[in-house]
């Protein structure tokens, strides 16, 4: 739903030559565009943000938008793909953002429609650097020159540029999680493996589906030739932040093995703690339920010797001697092994 406060278009321009020039209706400029018989150096680049229906069928209905395209620009939540309709291709991304506060990766969309003369980008959610797309085209006419498919190379480099970022952060966070593991004194919780597995997932479903676009758009012959290097780089560098994620998300795989396997070990050594001690304390209390047990005859506590005339019952002092030491052996021994 888009705000009141917030524009459906964010911008829209001609640019003919590289040189941006005002906008006027778009259905006369696109009858100009196309009547002078310009070559595809004059464009007309409208940007949309979270358009409803009713407002992106004026645009829809004046650029004679495929309704296929139209319909998965409405509707949203679209898969990476690449289609082209007739004289026009579609080309819907995923963009992703990486949050520094939260180590959170957020999704959000982006699609393009590229005619002979114009270039129509529809964004959805935040993460969509299409504002310095825009300036840093405007800032090189010589890039701009060469049509829409200089926009589109360049929405997609900046997104794919994006992806290459937060392989960046997703890496520091991957190693920052296995230095915790496996160094001692330091604590980690498998919730906290568990999200960046979660936001390994978020960075997977942008870049892997867009692999095949990309290789779809370059085998249909809709790039030129002179383009073809530009978005070759863009395949590639998509195939090594898929790699790259991959990877992490095995790596991270490995470390949450390896860090339930630490939990398991020292439940383990406390068990073998407890179970120590247990048999320690064992000693003493058989030895007091024996002489609790108030027999009459006991020769054990009656035993004594006549020192100066006095009988000394030594039976008391005999049993917490044997008490002591058979507890210091059982120490030594649990101690020897590794249990305490």
């Amino acid at each position: 739903m888009v705000e009141d406060n917030e524009p459906v278009i964010i911008d829209q321009a001609v640019y003919r030559r590289g040189e941006r020039l005002p906008c006027g209706d778009i259905s006369d400029e696109l009858a100009e565009l196309q009547g002078r018989g310009d070559d595809e150096s004059s464009f007309l680049w409208i940007g949309l943000k979270d358009p409803t229906a009713d407002e992106f069928e004026h645009f829809a209905r004046q650029l004679e938008l495929h309704p296929l395209a139209v319909e998965d620009a409405l509707k949203g939540g679209q898969r990476p793909k690449f289609e082209i309709y007739g004289h026009m291709a579609f080309v819907v991304m995923r963009t992703l953002r990486y949050i520094d506060e939260s180590s959170d990766v957020e999704t959000g969309e982006l699609m393009a429609f590229v005619g002979p003369h114009f270039v129509v980008t529809v964004r959805r959610g935040e993460p969509a650097p299409l504002e310095q797309v825009r300036s840093a085209l405007e800032h090189d006419p010589t890039m701009l020159e060469k049509g829409p498919m200089a926009v589109l190379y360049s929405v997609m480099d900046a997104v794919v540029d994006r992806y290459r970022t937060i392989d960046e952060e997703l890496s520091d966070d991957v190693v920052a999680i296995e230095h915790r593991v496996f160094t001692p004194g330091l604590t980690t919780d498998v919730g906290e493996i568990y999200a960046l597995k979660r936001e390994l997932l978020e960075a997977r479903w942008a870049v892997q589906p867009l692999i095949e676009p990309a290789r779809r758009l370059l085998a249909a012959r809709f790039v030129p030739d002179e383009f073809s290097p530009f978005f070759r780089d863009i395949q590639d560098h998509l195939l090594i932040v898929h790699e790259h994620i991959e990877t992490y998300d095995r790596l991270l795989s490995d470390v949450l093995s390896a860090h339930l396997a630490q939990v398991s070990v020292r439940q383990n050594d406390d068990m073998r703690k407890i179970s120590a001690w247990v048999a320690i304390a064992s000693v003493p209390t058989m030895l007091a339920g024996i002489y609790g047990m108030n027999f009459h005859s006991m020769p054990e506590l009656e035993a004594s010797v006549n020192v100066g005339g006095s009988e000394f019952y030594y039976g008391y002092y005999v049993v917490l001697a044997v008490l002591v030491t058979a507890c210091v052996l059982l120490w030594r021994t649990f101690k020897r092994t590794g249990w305490l």
